[in-house]
Formats: structure tokens, C-alpha cells, sequence
């Protein structure tokens, strides 16, 4: 069983605890005994009927647009986020995905694009994705090449992206196009060379079915989930589905990112909560020359450097959401060191549970083998480790 002290920290108020309660409850019945996912698209899809049917996806868009609560709340995603992640990490991807995809719409969608597809959302009637990253523009978003022009009442895009998370089973994708030249500057994250200006960016909602948008091709990592290649030749979306004003989605998308950087460090908590509890479970059950694997001096130094992490990595997480939630502040440095931290202690705290596991633990379909394939990538998805120091030192620096 989880340590869940964590909510009785001040962060937290009654409604955060009631649905970590909830959602746990919900999770240990409808996702119980873990699943293999063999078709994923499959699995996403259910996923998320399931968890909009169930109402937490209303957690991921704002009340107005079909959602529980006024505004996105940091710390109920971090919640759901870190309980879905413990129980099912294909789960948490559904779940995150929702948020992730469509939150560009919530911060700088018009009211019609915004009830056109968040309620959608919310009921899990539509599955939403976020296409920034193209090959050379990673986390040096200043690079993208993908263009958008204007043409009367429509824009067209021209471009391709890839590691798109939900690419080949959204129903419609926020992508982001740079619609005007820019001087040549340094960008805007601070994290590149400046050869050209991330000012100039726009983005765009564009229907999965829109003509010239495809699916240039399928992409298999090491913990299986929706992920593709798109290409745009001519893909002509109306101007209404802009996003904010032209040259504004750098700013939309970095909005959006510091929404959900900390809730996937929350992910990795999650992770990492499972981790050490089955850690537990083996050490005190695995006997060795007479005594439990628990009884060594070894294993229980291990098991504390695990709990102490994972203390550690919860104390940043929920003091970036709460700042954002309570305070009102932009958390850009407090969500870039929850990141790193939560990201790379799971990595750590996974890889001790394995060891613990001995040959059991590189056994596939272990749950700290399936674990060890889950954490990886969020060490590198919105935004790797080696960006969030650059973040983190640029805003210091600023202090």
C-alpha cells in the first residue's frame, strides 16, 4: 500500500484528498491486475471512454467548457496523474494526453473552438494530441520549419511533425507552424543557438480528417503507446481554428507546458510510489541465508534512499502546483525542477526495485520490468533533463 501521508501536507485541501481517494478506488477495480495493452490504439481508445464516462477527464479542461472545475487545477492533475501512473502507465497516458492535447485550446481558444472540442474531451468523446516537435525541432523549438500561410479566410500548412504523442488515433491535433519570418534572435526558451526567432509561431487546431494532413508513419518505443510521423502538403484549416494571435504559439505552447510539466512529474512519482512498494513486497518476502532479503543493512539503506526521494521529488512537485494553483505565479522554474528531479529519482528508484528483484526483475511482464520501460521517456518528453537545467539556471539567473 502507497504511502499517502503526502496529502495531509497544506498544499492540499479536502476536494484534492477526496479524489485521490476516489480515483485510487476507481483505479485499484477497473484497472486491477494491470493490463498488456497488445493492441494500443485499442487500449487508448478504451481508456479514455472509459475515464471520460467516469468524469476525470472533466480534471484536464476548464468549467466553462464541460469541465469540474473554473479553471485547469495543477494539483488535481498532479492527483490523478501520480494515482493513474501507480496503477496503469498506459492509463496515465490517456489521462495526460486529454490534458496535454487540448490545452492549448483552453488557454488561447476563441469560445467557439473552445465548445467545439473541449466538451469532447471532457466526455471522452474525442481524442486530442499536441504537435510541436518536428525531427530537427525538438527542444530547440526555434528550428521548426513546418510553415502556415495565409490565404483568405484559411490558412494553409505546409510541414511535417514526429513523436507525436496520440499521432494515428487523434481526432484532431493542436499543431503549431511558423506563420511569419522573425529576426534572427536567440528563442525564447533560452535553450539554442538562435538561428532563427521562435517568434512567428502560430498555432492551429486541424481535424484528424483534414485533407492533406497524414500519418507519415507508425514509431515503437520501449513501453508501447500512440506515437507517429504527420506530414501537411496543402492542408488548408480555417483561420477561425487559430490559436491566439498570429506569431503567438510559442507563447501558447510554453503556457501549456508549464500547465503539465509538473503533473509528469507527478507520473514518475507514481512510478516510483509502485516501485518502492514492490520493492517492499519482495524484500520482505524473498528469504536469503536464512534471513529476508529486508534484514540486510544493504537493502534497507536502498529502501530509505528510495522513500527519501520520493519525499523529495513530491515536495517539488506539489509546491510547483501549488504555487500555480494558490499564488497565481508563473512556475516556469518550479515545474523545471520538479521535472528533473521527479524524473530522474524515479529512474534511480526503479532501477534499485529491479536489482532487488534480482533475475525476477528483467523478467518482461514483471511490474518493475514494465516499470523500468515506462520511466524513461519522461525523462526526455516535454522537455529532457538537459533543458530543464538550462530553464532552471536561465530563470535563476533572471533572480
Amino acid at each position: 500500500m502507497s504511502d499517502k501521508t503526502y496529502l495531509d501536507l497544506p498544499f492540499f485541501d479536502d476536494a484534492h484528498r477526496a479524489l485521490a481517494a476516489e480515483l485510487d478506488a476507481w483505479a485499484a477495480e477497473r484497472l486491477s491486475g494491470g493490463h498488456d495493452h497488445v493492441d494500443t490504439d485499442a487500449a487508448c481508445h478504451n481508456l479514455v471512454a472509459m475515464l471520460g464516462e467516469s468524469g476525470w477527464l472533466e480534471y484536464c479542461v476548464p468549467k466553462a467548457a464541460g469541465g469540474r472545475l473554473e479553471r485547469i487545477d495543477s494539483r488535481s492533475l498532479c492527483i490523478a496523474r501520480e494515482t493513474l501512473a501507480r496503477h496503469d502507465g498506459l492509463a496515465d497516458f490517456a489521462f495526460a494526453m486529454q490534458g496535454l492535447g487540448s490545452g492549448s485550446i483552453s488557454i488561447a481558444g476563441s469560445e467557439d473552438v473552445r465548445g467545439r472540442y473541449l466538451p469532447r474531451v471532457a466526455q471522452g468523446e474525442a481524442i486530442a494530441a499536441f504537435a510541436l516537435s518536428e525531427r530537427e525541432a525538438g527542444s530547440d523549438v526555434a528550428a521548426m520549419l513546418t510553415r502556415a500561410r495565409a490565404d483568405g479566410d484559411s490558412v494553409v500548412l505546409n510541414g511535417s511533425k514526429t513523436w507525436i504523442s496520440n499521432g494515428g488515433i487523434a481526432d484532431f491535433y493542436c499543431v503549431f507552424a511558423r506563420e511569419m519570418d522573425a529576426p534572427r534572435a536567440e528563442d525564447a526558451a533560452g535553450t539554442g543557438g538562435g538561428v532563427k526567432s521562435s517568434r512567428g509561431i502560430s498555432a492551429f487546431v486541424v481535424d484528424a480528417d483534414t485533407p492533406g494532413l497524414s500519418v507519415t508513419g507508425r514509431i515503437d518505443v520501449i513501453a508501447p503507446h500512440p506515437l507517429a510521423s504527420l506530414a501537411f502538403e496543402d492542408c488548408r484549416v480555417p483561420a477561425a481554428n487559430r490559436l491566439g494571435a498570429p506569431g503567438e504559439g510559442f507563447k501558447v505552447a510554453m503556457q501549456t507546458l508549464d500547465i503539465f510539466r509538473a503533473s509528469v512529474a507527478a507520473a514518475a512519482l507514481g512510478f516510483a510510489r509502485r516501485a518502492l512498494d514492490e520493492a517492499i513486497a519482495r524484500a520482505t518476502s524473498r528469504k536469503m541465508f536464512g534471513q529476508r532479503l529486508a534484514d540486510f543493512q544493504l537493502t534497507q539503506a536502498a529502501i530509505a534512499d528510495m522513500a527519501t526521494g520520493i519525499d523529495t521529488a513530491a515536495l517539488l512537485t506539489y509546491r510547483a502546483a501549488w504555487l500555480r494553483d494558490v499564488k497565481q505565479t508563473r512556475t516556469t522554474r518550479e515545474a523545471a525542477m520538479a521535472k528533473m528531479v521527479s524524473t530522474e529519482t524515479a529512474q534511480t528508484i526503479i532501477d534499485r526495485a529491479v536489482q532487488i528483484f534480482g533475475g525476477l526483475g528483467v523478467v518482461s511482464g514483471q511490474a518493475v520490468e514494465k516499470l523500468y520501460r515506462e520511466i524513461r521517456s519522461l525523462r526526455i518528453y516535454e522537455g529532457a533533463t538537459e533543458v530543464q537545467k538550462l530553464i532552471i539556471a536561465r530563470e535563476t539567473l533572471k533572480g
